[in-house]
C-alpha cells in the first residue's frame, strides 16, 4: 500500500448570513433578522481556529478562502482579526491567497481598499448577470450598476486579481442573451470568471417551485459560444466552470481539485485533513446559534473509507480540463493505482477519459456527462445507499 503523502492545507472560514438568501441557493446560509453579531461571531471562528490549529502543526498554509453567506456583511476590522488569527495560530505562506466573497449589494462597512489593507489579495464577487430582470428572478439585490461601481473599485485598491461568477441557463434566457452577459463581464477587465449552468437543487425555493428554464440544447449552445468568447477573451477554463487569464488560476480551488487538505472553521464549515494512513473529513454545527452557543469541541471527525477514496478523489481531480498526473492519486489516497485500472480503462475505451503521457484526463464528451464517469468510481457500498435514496449526490458547486 502506498504511502500518503501531506498534501498542501488550505483554510476555509465560512460566514453564514446574507441579506436575503436566494431561491436557487442550497449553501449553509441564512437570512440576516435583526443586527449582525459580528464580535460574538469572529469570537467564535477564533476558537474554532485555535483548537483545530493542531490539525496543521507544521504544516503550511497555502490559502484562505472566506466563503458564505456574505463574508463582505463582516466590516474589513472582523476580515483582518480573523486573518491575524491565522497567523497567530499557523504557518501562513509568505504569498498565501486570501480571497473573500462579496456581493455587489453588500459592500457596506468599507471601500475595498480596507479590506486589502486587512490582507485580503482576492476577491470573489457574485454578479450572476447584468440583466436586472433577471437578478430579481434570481433574487439578488443588487443591480448591474452595482457590480460595474464594484469592480472599478477593485482596480481602484489595487485588487485586479478578482473573480466574476455569471450564471447560463437563466430563466427566459436565450444565447445571445447569455453572450451579452459575458461581454459585460469582460468589459469590467476581471483576471478570472466562474460559469455555471443554473441547476434546481433539492430544499431550495426553486425545487419547490420551479421555475422554466432554456431546454437543453439551448443550454449547450449557450455554454459552448460563451467558452469561446472567454477563450478568445485570453481566458482559458482549467475546470469544468472555472477560466482564468495566465496565472490567476484560483489557488484554494485548485486544492481542493487536486484532493488536497484544508481546515473548515465556521457555522456548518467541511475540511478534509490527512493525519498518517487516514482521511479524515471534519464538519461543524450548522445552525449559527448553536454554533455560537458551542464550544470546538462540537466539531466532528469522520474517517473516509478506504473504498470510498477512488470517488472523493475523482470527484475532484476530475473537474480539472487537464486532468491529473497518474502519481496524484496514490500519493493523496494511499492507494496502489491498479484499484482503479479497470474502471479508468473501460472509460477511455468509451471515450469518456483520454491518457496524455502521465496524465490521465476527462475528453470533452467526458467532461458533459461527469456524472455518469464519477459513477465508476463509486463503491458498491455508497452504490447500495444511493439506490435506497434514489440519488447519489454528485451535484457540485463551482
Amino acid at each position: 500500500m502506498p504511502a500518503i503523502s501531506t498534501p498542501p492545507l488550505a483554510l476555509y472560514v465560512h460566514f453564514p448570513w446574507c441579506v436575503r438568501k436566494c431561491p436557487y441557493c442550497d449553501f449553509n446560509s441564512y437570512t440576516l433578522h435583526g443586527g449582525l453579531e459580528e464580535r460574538r461571531y469572529v469570537e467564535a471562528l477564533e476558537r474554532d481556529l485555535e483548537a483545530q490549529a493542531q490539525e496543521a502543526r507544521g504544516r503550511e498554509v497555502v490559502s484562505i478562502f472566506f466563503g458564505g453567506g456574505t463574508p463582505s456583511l463582516f466590516s474589513p476590522d472582523a476580515i483582518g482579526r480573523v486573518i491575524e488569527s491565522a497567523r497567530r495560530h499557523l504557518a501562513l505562506a509568505s504569498d498565501i491567497e486570501v480571497t473573500m466573497e462579496a456581493n455587489p449589494g453588500a459592500i457596506e462597512h468599507a471601500r475595498f481598499g480596507e479590506y486589502r489593507a486587512a490582507g485580503l489579495t482576492r476577491v470573489s464577487l457574485g454578479a450572476q448577470s447584468f440583466d436586472q430582470q433577471r437578478l430579481e428572478t434570481l433574487g439578488r439585490i443588487h443591480s448591474p450598476d452595482e457590480t460595474r461601481r464594484a469592480a472599478a473599485e477593485l482596480h481602484a485598491a489595487g485588487l485586479d486579481n478578482f473573480n466574476l461568477d455569471l450564471m447560463y441557463c437563466l430563466p427566459g434566457q436565450d444565447v445571445e442573451a447569455a453572450m451579452r452577459d459575458v461581454e459585460e463581464a469582460l468589459a469590467l477587465h476581471p483576471a478570472h470568471i466562474s460559469h455555471y449552468q443554473l441547476t434546481i437543487e433539492h430544499g431550495t425555493v426553486f425545487a419547490a417551485r420551479p421555475p422554466a428554464l432554456p431546454e437543453d440544447d439551448i443550454a449547450a449552445d449557450m455554454l459552448s459560444e460563451c467558452a469561446q468568447r472567454l477563450a478568445n477573451a485570453g481566458f482559458a477554463q482549467y475546470e469544468v466552470s472555472a477560466y482564468a487569464r495566465r496565472e490567476r488560476q484560483c489557488r484554494h480551488n485548485v486544492n481542493y481539485w487536486t484532493f488536497g487538505d484544508y481546515l473548515g472553521v465556521g457555522a456548518g464549515a467541511h475540511g478534509k485533513v490527512t493525519s498518517g494512513t487516514l482521511i479524515w473529513r471534519t464538519q461543524q454545527l450548522r445552525e449559527p446559534r448553536r454554533y455560537l452557543a458551542s464550544t470546538p469541541a462540537a466539531l466532528t471527525r469522520t474517517e473516509v473509507p478506504r473504498d470510498e477514496l477512488p470517488f472523493e478523489f475523482m470527484l475532484n481531480a476530475l473537474r480539472l480540463v487537464d486532468g491529473f498526473d497518474v502519481g496524484l492519486f496514490p500519493a493523496r489516497t494511499g492507494l496502489a493505482w491498479e484499484e482503479i485500472a479497470a474502471p479508468v480503462d473501460r472509460l477511455v475505451s468509451r471515450g469518456l477519459l483520454q491518457r496524455q503521457g502521465s496524465r490521465l484526463k476527462p475528453s470533452p464528451r467526458g467532461l458533459q456527462f461527469l456524472n455518469d464517469v464519477l459513477l465508476s468510481f463509486v463503491s458498491d457500498q455508497r452504490r447500495q445507499s444511493a439506490k435506497m435514496t434514489g440519488a447519489f449526490g454528485l451535484s457540485t458547486a463551482s
